[in-house]
């Protein structure tokens, strides 16, 4: 069986940043005590238990929203169920997501006290212009503050940040004095958050997904996105500072130093079987031998209600076919530095075209080592064009 991992969704946050298309909601909705969050999380992990019942537990992410939001009685009472039901090893790396303003060193410690390991903080910028703009409700010294407590508190601390930030409308059509600022403004800003010695970042390049405000401006004409060129460029150069503080990338996202992986993360790039528990969390379950894609009700108040009546809040449990879960693998796969084996993947019914192959290494986006392949350094900047000719 594959390894084990298991996220906890907690969807609610103080407040939506206009960039964010996850599934959240402001916190002032929920009304719920923690008693009965503990009882419809403990309902569903217990269903999951029943049809995936091997184990020990690797890793556990709480995940959001802003988990740093929930009290740390309650993650420890979902870790305890967790422990009774499959067992967590002994080494089980225990991930929490958390906002700087929800994030005071006592808190903090209480949440190690309650078994969290590791701490991936949200950031997002070190300038508070840039925070205003992305709607965090942060100042860049608390950020500074919040993750230095989390360095002292926690095997390993994280932080998100988000580069390619919004532009000005006027901006759209950007000159070669105004690339050389960004560039140099965004290298100052990532040296210095480099100079806080992370163990593990997470750099977003900014996307405007659908139905966010930050897409809604933009159809207006009210914001814009740093234009190709330019984020390809603020994407070397991330790269090159990164690699030369000892951050090198592990997933075209993810950097960190050796031994200070998100494991939970890495285990699912790598085909690994997840629980997804709450509110509109997604999971992968092998079940009689073939993976399972599960999907749960987003609304917290249907969730909650469905554990309570049903024993889970999941609306869908789907069997993937073999080539589906094939095709996922190397979807997930190629945005690993590792990169993915050919042999591996026809082994599990999908055989990458040779001539596919071949072309995409003659255009620069692809490397052949042995029987890996993996995205070039240019193809990194197009994997989901990659991707799409490999699998068409």
């Amino acid at each position: 069986m594959p390894a084990l991992g298991i996220y906890i969704h907690w969807p609610f946050c103080r407040a939506i940043c206009p960039y964010c298309d996850f599934n959240v909601h402001g916190a002032h909705h929920n009304q719920t005590s923690d008693d009965d969050w503990r009882r419809a999380y403990r309902a569903e992990l217990q269903h999951a238990y029943g049809l995936r019942p091997t184990g020990k537990v690797e890793t556990v992410f709480f995940g959001g929203g802003t988990p740093s939001l929930m009290a740390p009685d309650l993650v420890a009472a979902i870790l305890a169920d967790i422990d009774a039901l499959w067992g967590l090893a002994d080494n089980a790396e225990i991930s929490l997501e958390a906002n700087p303003v929800s994030a005071p060193r006592p808190h903090l410690q209480a949440l190690r006290d309650a078994g969290i390991t590791r701490l991936s903080l949200g950031v997002q910028a070190f300038h508070d212009d840039a925070l205003k703009a992305l709607g965090r409700t942060h100042s860049a010294g608390e950020a500074k503050q919040a993750f230095l407590a989390a360095q002292d508190i926690f095997d390993t601390a994280s932080f998100d940040l988000i580069y390619a930030r919004p532009l000005s409308a006027i901006s759209t059509n950007q000159s070669a004095q105004e690339m050389e600022a960004g560039l140099a403004a965004w290298q100052e800003e990532l040296s210095a958050a480099l100079a806080l010695s992370p163990q593990h970042m997470s750099l977003y390049q900014l996307t405007l997904e659908p139905d966010t405000v930050f897409y809604q401006r933009a159809a207006q004409g009210r914001l814009a996105v740093p234009h190709e060129e330019m984020a390809a460029a603020l994407y070397e150069v991330t790269q090159d500072l990164c690699m030369a503080a000892g951050l090198p990338a592990y997933e075209i996202s993810n950097h960190a130093m050796a031994g200070h992986y998100c494991r939970h993360n890495f285990a699912i790039w790598h085909g690994a079987d997840y629980v997804g528990i709450g509110p509109g969390a997604h999971g992968r379950l092998t079940i009689n031998g073939q993976k399972h894609a599960s999907m749960a009700h987003k609304q917290p108040h249907i969730w909650r209600a469905a554990c309570l009546e049903n024993g889970h809040g999941w609306h869908n449990l789907t069997a993937l076919s073999a080539q589906e879960a094939a095709e996922e693998a190397v979807m997930l796969g190629l945005r690993l530095s590792d990169g993915i084996a050919v042999q591996d993947l026809a082994q599990r019914g999908v055989a990458l075209a040779a001539s596919k192959l071949d072309a995409l290494k003659q255009d620069g986006l692809l490397m052949r080592r042995d029987d890996v392949v993996q995205a070039s350094p240019r193809g990194r900047l197009l994997i989901d064009y990659i991707i799409g000719r490999l699998l068409v």
